[in-house]
């Protein structure tokens, strides 16, 4: 996930430019003055990844991610370790308490709004290491009978790891915790308020729950896989594939980045790579299939991003909220538009090749709100896109931060908490590409806070 890249003077707030990234540029030199690539270390996961293209030909780009941070092969999310400043990325949670205590009084004033329903929970999807929903916990706990009618919690996390963090850091007690085969917690308690927690492999699991869910999806969207098109000069869509490097087809160069605002991926070719983009000869069955009219619009050679598993979730999310007029938060780094090539990895703070060494990065693309909008449509209310730092300023973020400028005399923290406020809210940092969407049902007759002064998502 984009997760905000961890600048080497944390104290700074310019987010670091996209640059190529030529991980393994040695060559061996013969003695006739020629060369050779040095390639990558052959993982097993990019053998098997590998082997799967020798055996059936190029594989989405959708179909790679999915493997890439998944797989229990070696994928990424399965280690559950690149998330804080020694990993590879840093969630807004990570950085301040603010954030997640500035949500948790969202859902605390809209419940308000609802009429106090007595019979809620609070649901997150991909919660990282736990923090934002720890940091929501406590904050809810002094609002007495916000937190009186919350019932439990609910996690949707498939990775082991993680699970495991999340144990630790929501403080769950041992002797009452249910453990999956793997050793990985699937109900426990935590002990604020002795509220019960229970872990989920996919959404399906939460919305058989009869309560009203309160849902938090933060960094979730940007890591759910993507397929890419390319718009050819016979003026029809075509696949953008992963195949081996040493494959015949041609390597497909990065985006122009002709759609506007649309940052261009690390992906310099490298020879060192196992792996390379390549466009289908023809139009593909997925072109056909998830391409709609909003498409017809480009030109060629524009490239475009098309999530459906990020349509289905949001789809699924829509009506769940709408059946138990419930509401949700979806906070995530995009555009209110379609982009062109933002597919990206993100390893030790920095931008990646995401072809290079499948497992050992995070592999994100930017989130497309219109699209989630569109998935929506007719289900539920979907207000914004806004900007996470006007979201955070309307909700009080500043009080927030005088309040605990107030609870120290120390300079250095309370130089941390200024940059800690600036790294969240200012538009060069994590205030303007971040984004904030609220999700009501169909049948809500008022625009959520602080939503009333923009345009609701079309």
């Amino acid at each position: 996930m984009f997760r905000h890249l961890l600048p080497k003077n944390f104290a700074g707030i310019q987010q670091p430019a996209v640059r190529h990234c030529r991980a393994f540029s040695s060559r061996i030199y013969r003695p006739d003055g020629s060369t050779v690539p040095v390639k990558e270390e052959l993982t097993p996961l990019a053998k098997h990844i590998h082997d799967m293209i020798l055996a059936t030909g190029p594989i989405s780009v959708a179909k790679y991610m999915q493997l890439a941070l998944t797989s229990p092969i070696g994928g990424y999310y399965t280690k559950g370790q690149g998330i804080g400043r020694t990993g590879d990325f840093v969630t807004s949670p990570e950085i301040s308490q603010m954030f997640g205590e500035i949500m948790a009084v969202w859902f605390v004033l809209h419940w308000e709004i609802f009429g106090r329903p007595q019979n809620t929970v609070f649901v997150e999807l991909g919660p990282g290491k736990g923090t934002l929903m720890d940091d929501m916990l406590r904050a809810a706990q002094r609002f007495p009978q916000f937190y009186a009618a919350l019932k439990g919690v609910h996690l949707v996390e498939r990775s082991p790891e993680l699970r495991r963090e999340q144990f630790k850091k929501l403080k769950c007690q041992h002797g009452q915790a249910e453990m999956t085969n793997e050793q990985a917690p699937k109900r426990a308690v935590t002990s604020r308020g002795n509220l019960p927690v229970e872990w989920h492999d996919v959404l399906d699991e939460v919305c058989a729950k009869e309560a009203v869910p309160l849902v938090m999806a933060h960094e979730f969207f940007d890591a759910l896989p993507i397929y890419k098109f390319e718009r050819g000069a016979d003026d029809l869509w075509h696949e953008i594939l992963v195949d081996v490097h040493d494959s015949n087809e041609q390597a497909v160069e990065p985006s122009t980045a002709k759609l506007s605002n649309s940052p261009q991926s690390s992906m310099a070719p490298s020879d060192a790579q196992h792996f390379k983009l390549v466009r289908t000869r023809s139009v593909s069955a997925n072109a056909a299939l998830l391409l709609r009219d909003k498409h017809k619009s480009f030109s060629k050679g524009d490239q475009i991003e098309v999530s459906p598993e990020s349509a289905q979730v949001m789809t699924q999310l829509a009506k769940w909220i709408s059946a138990r007029n419930g509401m949700g938060l979806v906070v995530d780094y995009g555009q209110n538009w379609t982009q062109g090539d933002t597919f990206r990895g993100i390893k030790s703070h920095k931008f990646a090749n995401p072809l290079s060494s499948p497992g050992s990065m995070d592999l994100t693309a930017d989130v497309d709100f219109s699209y989630l909008s569109y998935a929506a449509n007719g289900l539920a209310q979907c207000h914004g896109p806004m900007e996470q730092g006007a979201f955070l300023h309307a909700m009080g973020i500043q009080a927030r931060l005088q309040q605990l400028l107030q609870t120290t005399r120390e300079t250095q923290m309370h130089k941390r908490l200024v940059e800690c406020y600036k790294r969240l809210t200012d538009p060069h940092s994590m205030g303007r590409i971040y984004k904030v969407m609220a999700v009501l049902p169909e049948s809500a007759q008022q625009t959520p806070v602080p939503f009333s002064n923009i345009q609701k998502a079309a």
